[in-house]
C-alpha cells in the first residue's frame, strides 16, 4: 500500500526526474559519451525486467496462438466435412429426381401398351455363360418375376429375363449379339426379326433389322416395335425397338437388311419395368412416342 509520508513523496520526485533526464539523454546522438552511458546504464537496469515480462507472458502468447491455429483448423474441417454431406445430398436428390422422372416414363408406357410391370433397378452388368451384354436388376421370384418375361424402360425395349432367383434377376439385353426379338415396322407393317449387333458384312451397331418382304419400302426413320411372342412369352407386342438409321445394300440377299438406333440408352440403365403380364390386345402403335414434327414430312 502506498503511504502519502516526506520520504514517499522524496522518492517519487527523483523517480519523475531520473525519467526526465533519461529521455533527454535518449534524444541526444549516440556520439555523446554522457549518453551512450546512461542508456547502457538505463538498459542493464530495465532489461532483465523486460525480459522477465516476456518470458513470463511467451508461454501464454504461445497457448493463445496454439488455441487460434486448432480451433480455425477444426473450423475448417467442419466446414469441408459439412460442405461434402451438402454435396451427397444434392447428388442423392438429383438422382431421386431422375429416377422418378425414369419411373414416371415407366409407367406412362405400361400405361399406353397395358402391361402390368415390376419396376426393379438395373444394379449390375455380368457376362455369364458367355452373355457378352448381361444386365442384373434387384426383383426375382419373390416379386412375380420369372424367365422369359420381357423388360423395358420408359424408351422402350431393355430385353428378357433368362434367369430368376428370390430377389434378383438375369437380364440378357437386346444389343447381346444372342438376341433375336420378333419385328414390326410401323406404319407397312411389315415384319421381320432385331438381332442384337451388326449387320453382316456391315459397320458395327448395337441392333440389326432383317425385314422378311424384299419389296417392302424401308428408309431411314422408320421405327420398329415387338410383333409379340406366344402368350408374350419372351416378348409382348407393340415396344419401341428403335428406329433405322441406314439401310444396308445386300446384292443376292433374301431379305432388306438394315441398322437400327435403340430406343433405350443401353449406357445409362437404371429404372427398368419387368412385364409380369401382358396386354389383353396387341397394342400396335400406340406406345410409339409421337413423331417429332421435323421427320413427319418424310
Amino acid at each position: 500500500m502506498f503511504r502519502d509520508t516526506t520520504r514517499s513523496r522524496a522518492a517519487l520526485a527523483l523517480l519523475v526526474t531520473a525519467a526526465a533526464v533519461l529521455l533527454l539523454l535518449d534524444a541526444r546522438s549516440d556520439q555523446d559519451p554522457v549518453a551512450s552511458a546512461s542508456r547502457a546504464v538505463g538498459e542493464s537496469v530495465f532489461a532483465p525486467v523486460a525480459a522477465g515480462v516476456g518470458t513470463a507472458a511467451s508461454p501464454v502468447t504461445d497457448l493463445y496462438e496454439r488455441l487460434s491455429q486448432g480451433s480455425a483448423a477444426e473450423r475448417i474441417a467442419e466446414l469441408e466435412e459439412a460442405n461434402a454431406d451438402l454435396s451427397s445430398q444434392l447428388q442423392a436428390a438429383r438422382l431421386d429426381e431422375s429416377r422418378a422422372d425414369q419411373l414416371d416414363r415407366l409407367l406412362h408406357l405400361s400405361g399406353r401398351g397395358g402391361y402390368e410391370i415390376v419396376a426393379a433397378q438395373a444394379v449390375t452388368r455380368t457376362t455369364p455363360r458367355g452373355y457378352a451384354r448381361v444386365a442384373t436388376i434387384d426383383a426375382g421370384t419373390e416379386s412375380g418375376v420369372r424367365p422369359d418375361m420381357t423388360v423395358v424402360n420408359g424408351s422402350g425395349l431393355v430385353g428378357h429375363v433368362v434367369e430368376a432367383g428370390p430377389s434378383t434377376a438375369t437380364v440378357l439385353l437386346a444389343t447381346d449379339t444372342t438376341s433375336a426379338v420378333g419385328a414390326r415396322m410401323e406404319e407397312t407393317g411389315k415384319i421381320g426379326v432385331v438381332n442384337g449387333g451388326g449387320v453382316p458384312g456391315g459397320p458395327s451397331a448395337d441392333l440389326s433389322l432383317e425385314l422378311f418382304d424384299m419389296d417392302a419400302p424401308l428408309e431411314a426413320g422408320d421405327r420398329v416395335v415387338t410383333l409379340g411372342s406366344h402368350e408374350g412369352a419372351p416378348f409382348v407386342p407393340g415396344v419401341p425397338i428403335g428406329t433405322v438409321e441406314k439401310v444396308e445394300a445386300s446384292p443376292g440377299a433374301l431379305s432388306r437388311i438394315a441398322s437400327i438406333t435403340p430406343a433405350v440408352d443401353f449406357a445409362s440403365l437404371d429404372v427398368v419395368g419387368v412385364v409380369v403380364a401382358g396386354p389383353a390386345e396387341d397394342p400396335r402403335d400406340s406406345v410409339l412416342p409421337p413423331v417429332p414434327e421435323e421427320t413427319e414430312e418424310k
